[in-house]
């Protein structure tokens, strides 16, 4: 995660050492951060290396730049592109394989802080959510999808329960006028929660957290970008992630349980036909997660869980 002062870019990142750990850094290998952000954990990871190399990659290009700046020093290079495509990212940098990647999900605390980017529903601005700047903003998911797609999005991405009740408020607003930003949205989401469920935290947080994931196409991109990731990975090489929801973090799981499944033939089989061998092991067969010291310095890593899987064949 990043959070941003005067000068920029200024970095949290989240279970740093652990990560750098998981990661098993050789100083001559290649490594790739696939969500580099303001590049905390790349720094940690180039200062590692000497013959080695880095790849960073953001879609943001706010991000890019301010990673490129830092990581300048190094041998390292940032590039503007989504991790998903991480293959063929790599392939245009002549990278065919690699010894360690990381991925560390969500939104930054950069993107979060800056009013103008449209994430924060506690900072009134436009209604964008956009981590590219490219595509469709959040404000016209809100003013163009159905009552019963806004439902859905906000109940799958956001396991909101009042997903109903919200959309059918926004229906209701956007028929008088546009919704255009965090404000409006918050303030419709506000009055569609009964009002005990206010007093434990903001009801705001899993509207805007399933918005985000749709605007982003946040999942698609995480389901392809696990597989794709862990077939660049040498053996011996390790696929870090670093996810904030339970959404992200079950998928993450159920991708790397079946890295590491074998045989798939049914129990009745007197002998394995399918051939199929684990390809991966656990490195942490349960999510590392924030020590205490790292919880009160930095309260955003609160729901921060760390995944390592290590490529076997």
């Amino acid at each position: 995660m990043d959070k941003i002062n005067s000068s920029g870019f200024s970095h949290i990142p989240v279970l740093l050492e652990e990560t750098i750990q998981g990661l098993d850094i050789k100083p001559d290998g290649i490594y790739i951060d696939g969500t580099c952000g303001g590049g905390g954990h790349s720094e940690q990871i180039a200062k590692r290396l000497s013959s080695g190399r880095l790849l960073g990659i953001d879609r943001d290009p706010d991000a890019v730049k301010a990673a490129s700046a830092r990581l300048e020093k190094y041998n390292a290079k940032v590039i503007c592109g989504n991790y998903s495509d991480i293959k063929e990212i790599a392939a245009s940098e002549n990278i065919s394989s690699a010894d360690g990647i990381l991925l560390d999900l969500g939104v930054s605390s950069y993107q979060l802080d800056t009013a103008e980017r449209g994430f924060s529903y506690r900072l009134d601005a436009p209604l964008d959510m956009r981590m590219s700047k490219e595509g469709s903003t959040a404000a016209d998911l809100v003013n163009e999808l159905s009552e019963e797609e806004l439902s859905r999005i906000f109940f799958e991405y956001g396991e909101e329960k009042f997903s109903r009740r919200i959309a059918s408020e926004i229906v209701k607003q956007r028929d008088i006028r546009p919704i255009k930003t965090t404000g409006e949205l918050a303030e419709i989401v506000g009055r569609s929660v009964p009002a005990k469920f206010k007093r434990e935290k903001n009801p705001c947080k899993k509207t805007f957290q399933a918005l985000r994931i749709a605007v982003n196409c946040e999942f698609d991109h995480l389901s392809e970008g696990l597989d794709r990731a862990f077939e660049l990975l040498n053996t011996g090489g390790r696929l870090c992630v670093i996810t904030f929801h339970s959404l992200e973090d079950r998928i993450v799981k159920q991708r790397f349980a079946s890295f590491c499944k074998g045989c798939i033939c049914p129990p009745d089989f007197p002998q394995c036909v399918c051939g199929k061998t684990p390809q991966g092991r656990l490195v942490n067969k349960k999510p590392t997660e924030p020590s205490e010291k790292e919880l009160e310095e930095n309260i955003r890593s609160r729901s921060a869980k760390l995944r390592i899987i290590e490529k076997i064949v």
